[in-house]
């Protein structure tokens, strides 16, 4: 298993109050395909600063860090290109969590 961080872009025009269980989508997304959720973290709605649609001009930020075999993610990439509510992903390699010193 790797450890990955994915970027998402979550479109919310109109639902602004589904947001989290659009996260939750998400997160069971990941888990579905056999990955192990670490963190989620929501960060906030902000404004595209190039509008190439005007129907997406902003969209809610969520970072989510994860651990999953490398060849599952060409398939999460896919899954989530279908999904109407992710309007944008990127998946970065994380490094991984070093052991606290005592």
């Amino acid at each position: 298993m790797k450890r990955y961080e994915g970027l998402f872009i979550l479109d919310t025009a109109g639902k602004e109050e589904g947001i989290k269980e659009t996260i939750d989508k998400v997160s069971a997304e990941i888990t579905a395909a056999g990955g192990l959720v670490e963190t989620v973290q929501k960060m906030e709605k902000k404004s595209f600063s190039r509008v190439a649609d005007k129907k997406y001009t902003s969209g809610y930020y969520v970072n989510v860090i994860f651990e999953i075999k490398p060849s599952a993610i060409d398939a999460l990439k896919h899954r989530f290109a279908l999904n109407t509510d992710v309007f944008r992903v990127l998946f970065t390699d994380s490094p991984a969590l070093k052991a606290a010193a005592v």
